[in-house]
Order: C-alpha cells, then structure tokens, then sequence
C-alpha cells in the first residue's frame, strides 16, 4: 500500500514539472498584449506594443492586462485539470489491485 502511495507521490511531482514545461498564452487587441504562463499558473511574460501605449490611458491599460492575465491562467487551468485527470485514473487503476478488483 506505501508502495502505490510513494508512486502516487512521484506522479504528482512529474505533473508538476510537465506543467511548468508547458506554455500557455492570453492575448488581447488583436496580439498586442500578450501574457505567457506555464501551466502551473506562473505569469512568465507580459509584452505590450508600445504603440498601444501611446493609444490607451492607464485605466484601459490595466483592464486588457487583467483580461490577458485571466486568458492565460484559464488555459494553464484546462491543461492543469487533463493532466491531473490522467493521473488520478492512472493512480486509481493501479489501486484497484490493492482492494481485489
């Protein structure tokens, strides 16, 4: 049973580190502000055309930002919830030998 237990624990952890391996992006006007993350939910990058700058004020600014963000930390969410529902169905059909099925 520690056995599955321990595996179950090196599984998460291997999750972990593919999730910080995989980019995910939020953009907003058309590309002009980009936002990348790793799937762990890590804001990694946040870029903005400078000519966009120089066409918004600060209040617009900060609600593309945020809408960017939001983007971006959704799509690590998707990817973080399918590779944890793989594992949990892996880690639960390896239990199932413990309980005789």
């Amino acid at each position: 049973m520690f056995d599955k237990l321990f595996q179950a624990q090196q599984k998460a952890e291997e999750v972990k580190k593919r999730l910080d391996a995989i980019s995910v992006f939020g953009e907003v006007e058309g590309g002009k502000i980009k936002v990348v993350a790793n799937a762990n939910k890590e804001i990694k990058d946040i870029t903005v055309d400078p000519i966009l700058l120089k066409e918004i004020d600060n209040e617009m600014l900060g609600d593309l930002l945020v809408t960017a963000v939001n983007k971006a930390l959704s799509q690590a969410d998707n990817v973080s919830k399918s590779e944890m529902e793989a594992v949990t169905k892996d880690m639960l059909g390896g239990l199932g030998g413990m309980f005789g099925k």
